[in-house]
């Protein structure tokens, strides 16, 4: 088994950016980019490139973020903006790529860090659907740093990471797991004001946890059993195949 960095650009204003990631991933032995809905790739993409252009050209370009992501089993943003204040809380918690190196030497999958536009980074609505968020310390002066040069300092921060033999859950089953949740707080009548907090917090807690297959099918077990006994049951359009109480008791 092994780890795998993914190195996701959302929406890269310049090509010169690009190219110097691309150089900066072959320094550190990366090969796996994908941009979404990039600047035109052309020359000075490709000088910036230097040797590194055949992980330019390997690059693979999507649409939407839920394309660029997909088969990854974490979802890493980074972030500049720190979220100290009350009603932040779309920015906590926050790792260094040190802290994050320590959390992932023990498994196993592919890891999607994902890094934002140039001039306003990720929207709410994006950094809400990320499992985990990291941030290199800088100044208070200048945080924010330059997109290639963020990407260099990451992926140092992660080299020799082989990862071990735990494996991550599929991305898949992960988003099973929070649509399950989501469903199972409107069911108990969670307080409205207080429900996509709560549902935040849960997936960073889950995100930063790094669930095997496992765990996760244990999770869904223990909601539907909750379910089962106040009564209730959650149809799960896209699973409703896969519980039924015999098959989860091997789960718990």
């Amino acid at each position: 088994m092994s780890l795998e960095i993914r190195v996701v650009l959302v929406e890269p204003m310049y090509q010169g950016n690009v190219g110097s990631v691309a150089r900066a991933m072959k320094n550190f032995g990366h090969t796996d980019l994908v941009m979404v809905n990039p600047c035109k790739l052309e020359g000075q993409a490709r000088a910036m490139s230097s040797h590194a252009r055949d992980v330019l050209e390997g690059a693979r370009i999507t649409t939407t973020l839920a394309e660029a992501v997909k088969g990854a089993n974490l979802l890493v943003g980074t972030t500049g903006v720190a979220g100290i204040k009350t009603g932040e809380h779309i920015r906590l918690p926050i790792y260094t790529p040190g802290e994050l190196k320590e959390k992932l030497k023990e498994c196993s999958g592919t890891v999607a860090i994902l890094f934002g536009r140039e001039d306003i980074g990720f929207r709410n609505d994006e950094l809400k659907s990320f499992d985990m968020l990291i941030t290199i310390p800088t100044s208070e002066i200048y945080p924010i740093m330059n997109l290639s040069h963020a990407v260099a300092v990451v992926l140092y921060e992660l080299s020799e990471l082989e990862g071990g033999n735990s494996p991550l859950a599929e991305g898949f089953d992960l988003q099973l797991l929070y649509g399950h949740l989501e469903e199972f707080l409107k069911r108990i009548e969670y307080p409205p004001h207080k429900k996509d907090k709560t549902f935040l917090m849960l997936r960073r807690i889950f995100g930063r946890a790094g669930l095997t297959p496992r765990e996760v099918q244990t999770l869904r077990g223990i909601i539907r059993k909750t379910e089962r006994k106040m009564g209730h049951t959650i149809k799960d359009s896209q699973s409703q195949e896969i519980e039924d109480s015999e098959n989860m008791e091997k789960f718990i």
